[in-house]
């Protein structure tokens, strides 16, 4: 039973699904209200997300329809992955892919995801817990008097479950978890202050005494005291004590001035002692966020109120040290996970300083059980895989091969979308089905495949002729830029077929789960009619990545890294902030049983690096040659990141200007630089893939999900105004979510939507 294939588990439930029906039918023969048709253009996971609650109620096909329609043969968006059968089913990503500790929602849903799949014991990541793994280990890396060193960090665990938080902590909550850490390196750091300056202090604790009414005899004591004034905060803003909390801001204030004499004391050894700086950076960090929150009513107003600050210039203006901190690693990591460069370019980074702080403090403080999680194969199997079997199984429809070319409105609403159907499939299958069965490089006889995407379409289930010419002509048909239409009216002299869905007869509502850069493409004429989808996407940027992926015949530890923590000396390190053009690199041997490589060409290590792309212009949809262009492009600056930089990190098979392309697997087997060619690199040009940004003043122009302009179509993913209003898993999950509320009022609580 628990081996049947997933063909025949849908037609089974479809069977059942008739029996029910009729059983219903000869019993009661009122007629039923007709079910709301919706179309869900895209599977991104707001998308999906969407899918998942409308069809989360007792009885949800009595309400509505669902097709979901998707352009090619894979759903996820960005997130989409494919298992490449030609190298080893080798996991191909769009770039890194990490989640949060602090990912309620998304954890709450894929939680429930799972215990829908209920896989067969024995199943490869058979519930949510064999599929993501806790990760802790992060390393930064700092360019110091012209060379490169590294600062690893090993962050704290704690025994909560990510996906069960009954409610968001709000900022006052925040802040004696946020002080904890300061309280700590200022700890440390109190043995490096004393010396010849120690008259400072003296000065300082003498001062800050008299204006307390308490006799401070060190720092510690006065940090100590600052700790339990804010211990002390109740847990309501409203019931806070006024007292209490102007003694907290009047000790903030003094202890603005204690940092301020840190670079005094400390500069001379701050380079050269790695462990004081991080300490130094910390503290100034942490003081010069809270004493600017304090100072521009955040903690009053929210997080928004500070959002026409970039985030780095809001902490120089809050008295952040420059130098040292402002352009740190640990701030400058941050811009490097959010992308937060306009236009690709390093030299213009841009983000809200609200929206920033909002995400740095979820991701620090509010994390349940460890930091990060690692999906423990690819996106598209771990996460998009499981969201498609379980709304299959529901009774979702999906239609992939269908290309959304235009919405048309009427009035105030959308009464067309022109799709084009991509490819016909074969005579005797009705339903395509997208995925393959992958074993993975550890199973045994006996245990299940996992369900997994391919990197290409499943030619077998294609029309012949047009199989043929797909693989002839290398066609994507993911691409903005595919000139599949042409190559087809070639061959046949016709087009490719149009597909014209009707309001009221096709679809009642849309949910548009594409990105926003799609919005000016597909939408023209809904802008013309609402002003505010206009200026959203004029005002809510977005930037190319690349990303790059090698498979190395040598370990970590074989390729020199020798920075992982005594505690743990086996972590695969997740680094940022290292030289341009990828400033991000994580080891993802986690991988490695999932792929199926041949014996003689079996990976010991996985390296994935990713990072912006500037692009000065984009050419329109028939210029074919522009993909090919970019990739050429993402090749040459990994090969360059190879033999420029990397020796910097992997010192045993790299020197400055050289690289050992020999520990490239390669099953072709080519020798020097041409290794290269079998890894995999990708550009992330197409409207529908490109980052979504927080820029300064964007977030005020994000719409709700309702707020389109148009009273059937609903807007939905990480660039829609969710609360959390950053390019993210966690806030596309919400906006799905919101999505179907907007529709059928569920789910009605959505962790993390306000700041208070």
């Amino acid at each position: 039973l628990h081996v049947r294939s997933r063909r025949q588990r849908q037609m089974c439930i479809r069977d059942r699904s008739r029996t029910n029906k009729g059983s219903s039918d000869n019993a009661n023969t009122t007629k039923k209200p007709t079910p709301e048709k919706i179309a869900i253009l895209g599977t991104g996971v707001a998308a999906m997300t969407s899918a998942f609650y409308l069809t989360d109620q007792p009885n949800w096909q009595e309400k509505y329809d669902i097709t979901v329609y998707q352009m090619g043969w894979r759903a996820g968006g960005k997130g989409a992955s494919g298992c490449n059968a030609e190298y080893g089913e080798r996991i191909e990503e769009h770039g890194l892919h990490i989640w949060f500790g602090f990912y309620e929602n998304a954890f709450k849903t894929i939680q429930k995801t799972y215990n829908l799949l209920d896989r067969p014991k024995g199943a490869p990541l058979r519930t949510w817990e064999e599929a993501f793994k806790p990760h802790s280990f992060v390393a930064l890396e700092e360019y110091i008097d012209e060379k490169w060193e590294t600062w690893p960090i090993n962050f704290p665990t704690n025994n909560l479950v990510p996906g069960t938080s009954v409610k968001s902590a709000n900022i006052w909550e925040l802040l004696p978890a946020a002080y904890s850490w300061i309280n700590e390196a200022i700890d440390e750091l109190e043995v490096h202050l004393i010396g010849n300056h120690a008259s400072h202090i003296e000065k300082w604790l003498t001062k800050l005494s008299a204006e307390i009414g308490k006799e401070l005899k060190n720092i510690s004591h006065a940090t100590l005291h600052l700790k339990e004034l804010i211990d002390s905060l109740p847990n309501k803003t409203k019931d806070h004590d006024s007292v209490v909390i102007n003694d907290i801001f009047m000790l903030f204030k003094a202890f603005k001035k204690l940092k301020d004499l840190f670079p005094l004391i400390l500069d001379p050894i701050l380079n050269k002692h790695p462990g004081v700086r991080h300490l130094f950076i910390i503290v100034d960090l942490g003081l010069t966020i809270i004493i600017g929150m304090i100072e521009d009513d955040v903690f009053i107003k929210g997080f928004d109120v500070i959002n026409n600050y970039d985030y780095k210039k809001w902490l120089i203006k809050h008295g952040a040290n420059e130098k040292y901190t402002a352009n740190s690693a640990a701030v400058i990591g941050f811009y490097d996970l959010a992308f937060a460069y306009e236009d690709g370019s390093e030299k213009k980074p841009n983000i809200e300083a609200g929206t920033m702080l909002r995400s740095f403090l979820k991701i620090s403080l509010e994390f349940r059980g460890a930091i990060m999680y690692k999906m423990q194969a690819g996106m598209g199997d771990t996460i998009f895989a499981p969201f498609y079997q379980a709304l299959k199984e529901r009774g979702v429809k999906f239609e992939f091969f269908h290309k959304v070319e235009e919405l048309i409105p009427e009035g105030n609403t959308v009464s067309t979308i022109k799709l084009t159907k991509q490819v016909n499939l074969k005579a005797d299958i009705t339903e395509y089905n997208p995925l393959v069965e992958v074993y993975g490089q550890d199973s045994v006889e006996g245990t299940p495949p996992l369900d997994c995407w391919p990197s290409k379409p499943n030619y077998d289930q294609i029309d012949p002729t047009q199989a043929k010419l797909l693989k002839e002509n290398n066609i994507n048909l993911e691409s903005f830029w595919s000139n599949w239409g042409k190559v087809y009216q070639k061959h046949t002299s016709k087009t490719l077929p149009e597909i014209i869905l009707k309001k009221g007869v096709d679809f009642d509502k849309i949910i548009f789960g594409i990105s926003v850069a799609s919005i000016p493409h597909l939408c023209p004429k809904l802008l013309e009619k609402s002003e505010p989808l206009r200026l959203t996407t004029e005002k809510v940027k977005t930037v190319v990545t690349q990303a790059y992926q090698v498979w190395n015949n040598v370990t970590l530890e074989g390729l020199g890294w020798s920075h992982n923590p005594k505690s743990d000396p086996t972590a695969q390190p997740v680094l940022s902030s290292f030289v341009e053009p990828f400033d991000t690199w994580a080891c993802m041997d986690q991988l490695l049983c999932r792929e199926d490589w041949p014996a003689t060409h079996q990976p010991k290590n996985i390296a994935y690096f990713c990072n912006v792309m500037p692009i000065d212009s984009f050419p329109p949809a028939s210029d074919s040659s522009f993909p090919a262009k970019c990739y050429d492009t993402v090749k040459k600056n990994a090969m360059k990141n190879l033999t420029e930089d990397i020796y910097n990190l992997w010192p045993e098979v790299a020197t400055k200007g050289q690289f050992n392309w020999d520990i490239l697997v390669d099953i072709h087997d080519q020798h020097g630089e041409a290794r290269f060619d079998s890894q995999f690199w990708r550009a992330n040009i197409d409207p529908s893939e490109r980052y979504v940004l927080s820029v300064v003043d964007s977030t005020k122009y994000r719409l709700a999900t309702d707020e389109s302009g148009f009273d059937n179509l609903y807007l939905t993913g990480d660039w829609i105004k969710t609360g959390l209003n950053v390019g993210c898993v966690e806030a596309a999950t919400m906006a799905g979510m919101q999505t179907s509320r907007a529709i059928c009022g569920h789910p009605e609580s959505i962790h993390g939507e306000k700041d208070f």
